[in-house]
């Protein structure tokens, strides 16, 4: 696991080099072990390296044997050794053992299609020094960032922002139409960041650089083709792929390890570890209502697999103490209080091992989330005139806030298009317009309803469940899921491994038909079959927890009075009405509405704005505590080896 960072003069000058080790150096967490620079007349390379797979040879940036193409690479390649053999039987000649160099030999061979053969997690960047071509490519979920900035006469890339804003030329501004999505889905989607001049590249999307013109193109479409097949069949084979994918994911000459919550999802791949070598498990709860019970389901969980188990407990003065950091760390405002969680789980791991796996995607392949049972629940509005449902919905509107049935009346007077936005749905349109000094028809920026409309056209033909899982996909799981997976690991200099979103898995699992998803009145049906024969019946059929934070409990309590003064400090009277927030806080500490995710959004964003905007908060990059505890662990145990 690495970072990487460059820099491409369009003009043809000379690659500023400061300019260059000046950005790599805000990535040393991604990368503590070694750095690595390439410099071409207009062209500049910088690395970061965890050393994960062939510790002495992996070095980068890595080139062919005419050094004629040049490799930055972040991730894991899990067919690489298969790939290696046809490019060795095809004259390719290799000096290491590593992934990246039959990257290298790929694209050789068979020009940017290279993308399409890759199993794995990935930022990929390659100079192309005879045709002067840059090639940036991401995977097909979008596990590993990449994130660009282009001005008149540059094209910069890295695996986080910061790196970028080191380029003056780089705007700072808040971009208007980011913040306004972003209260809708908690995160800002993709492509925009929350700064008006950085990008993310999408996943499944390469871009190209060539004569000093570029272009984005796809490289593969996400879907689901689900067939008439026996539900045995699909509970067989789903064991059969997870088993393989877990496989493949060990593959490190460094110790490895996994996070465990109280779900199915992170316990099968635990259990399917356990069948491979002794695990060691970790988890995190919090003090606060409700919060023990994740680490008492945990604590069984490992005990019953025969775990070596790890957790710890956050307090809510630890918590709010490292979140400013842990928002810098993040690059943009992500409002999901479970990303910090992952924070306080990642950073007790680090002391102990330097590749975790974990279970995130299994959710969003597999139908896992309450909320996919909804069009069931619904299913009786279909029947109703549209113009009947909408008088329906107008009655609930009037109806008192918290009554019985209003929300069941207000969700089904609507079509799937206008009620379901992803997993995360805080502020209305209408909640926004109270409140927001933004008019995105006067702007012309596109609102929550243009965000999701591509992905729902793309999903005409499927069913109300399927179309909700495809939008996940393409919309939540990158922007929410995998996006604190990577920054909040990589701040511990961590590797995060997800079995779940393998290629071979999901092109098994979207074969499955929704209804055998929802099974049984569950959710994931086939993934809780299909695990029964590794898992106690317990956990096989425990709900879903993830990593609780008691949010709620908090910004009433211990963090009413930091957040009330954060929000009243506000400069930003010209983008919302602070006075209005501090209503809902007060709102929400009085009982009178349950206002905690939206409070939260704000505190977030404000501490973003502080970090990367005003500077209010200086953070100098630097590696992280867990790596020195991790070097003197491994010279132990090398000198208690040679003693034996």
């Amino acid at each position: 696991m690495c970072g990487i960072v460059g820099y491409l003069d369009l003009f043809g000058e000379t690659c500023d080099h400061e300019l260059l080790n000046a950005m790599n150096d805000q990535i040393i967490h991604r990368g503590p072990d070694d750095e690595g620079y390439y410099f071409s007349n207009e062209i500049g390379f910088g690395f970061r390296r965890l050393s994960i797979i062939d510790l002495t040879k992996g070095h980068q940036p890595l080139a062919n044997e005419d050094e004629s193409i040049w490799l930055l690479f972040n991730g894991e390649i899990y067919n690489y050794k298969t790939l290696r053999k046809e490019l060795l039987d095809k004259g390719h000649e290799f000096k290491t053992e590593t992934d990246s160099e039959v990257i290298v030999h790929l694209y050789e061979e068979y020009g940017t299609d290279f993308v399409k053969m890759l199993r794995g997690m990935f930022a990929i960047a390659i100079w192309d020094n005879q045709a002067r071509r840059l090639v940036l490519a991401r995977d097909l979920f979008g596990i590993k960032p990449l994130y660009y900035a282009a001005g008149d006469r540059y094209l910069a890339f890295g695996s986080e922002i910061k790196s970028l804003l080191k380029i003056p030329a780089v705007s700072r501004e808040i971009d208007r139409e980011a913040f306004w999505n972003y209260l809708t889905f908690q995160y800002v989607p993709e492509p925009n960041t929350m700064f008006e001049g950085v990008k993310k590249l999408p996943p499944a999307h390469y871009l190209v650089v060539e004569n000093g013109d570029w272009e984005i193109r796809r490289y593969e479409q996400l879907d689901f083709q689900p067939q008439d097949l026996p539900l045995s069949y699909f509970v067989e084979g789903t064991i059969d792929a997870l088993r393989e994918s877990v496989r493949v994911h060990m593959n490190s000459d460094v110790p490895r390890g996994a996070f465990l919550s109280s779900g199915v999802d992170s316990s099968a791949i635990v259990a399917l570890l356990k069948e491979l070598e002794e695990v060691q498990t970790f988890t995190v709860g919090f003090e606060g209502a409700g919060s023990q019970s994740e680490l008492e389901f945990a604590k069984e969980t490992a005990r019953l697999l025969g775990t070596k188990h790890r957790d710890t407990v956050i307090s809510a003065k630890r918590y709010w103490e490292t979140l400013p950091k842990l928002v810098y760390h993040q690059d943009e405002p992500v409002a999901d209080p479970s990303a910090i969680a992952l924070f306080f789980v990642a950073e007790l791991a680090s002391q102990y091992v330097t590749v975790v796996l974990s279970g995130e995607g299994a959710d969003e392949i597999f139908g896992g989330y309450t909320i996919y049972r909804e069009p069931l629940s619904l299913k009786m509005f279909d029947y109703l005139p549209m113009g009947m449902r909408k008088t329906l919905g107008d009655v609930a509107e009037w109806l008192p806030y918290g009554m019985k049935g209003r929300g069941f009346l207000l969700r089904g007077s609507k079509p799937l298009e206008e009620r379901f936005f992803g997993n995360a749905y805080l502020y209305s349109e209408r909640d926004k317009h109270e409140f927001v000094h933004i008019n995105p028809e006067r702007e012309h920026l596109k609102r929550s309803t243009d965000v999701t409309k591509v992905y729902y056209d793309l999903a005409k033909r499927h069913d109300a469940v399927t179309k909700m899982q495809l939008l996940d996909l393409h919309t939540w799981l990158p922007g929410d899921i995998l996006m604190k997976a990577d920054k909040m690991t990589m701040a511990n200099s961590l590797e995060l491994r997800v079995p779940f979103l393998d290629r071979e898995v999901f092109q098994f699992a979207s074969q499955i038909p929704a209804e055998y998803r929802l099974l049984n009145g569950t959710t994931k049906n086939v993934l809780r079959e299909a695990v029964r024969g590794i898992l106690p019946k317990e956990v096989a059929e425990r709900k879903k927890l993830g990593f609780p934070v008691p949010l709620r409990t908090w910004l009433r309590e211990e963090f009413y009075e930091p957040v009330r003064e954060l929000i009243g400090s506000s400069t930003l009277d010209d983008l919302f009405d602070k006075e209005h927030v501090l209503h809902m806080l007060e709102e929400h500490r009085a009982g009178v509405r349950d206002h905690a995710r939206k409070v939260w959004a704000i505190v977030i964003f404000l501490l973003w704005y502080e970090a990367f905007v005003t500077n209010t908060r200086v953070f100098v990059p630097q590696a992280p505590e867990s790596v020195k505890i991790r070097r003197e662990q491994t010279l132990m145990e090398m000198e208690v080896a040679n003693e034996l």
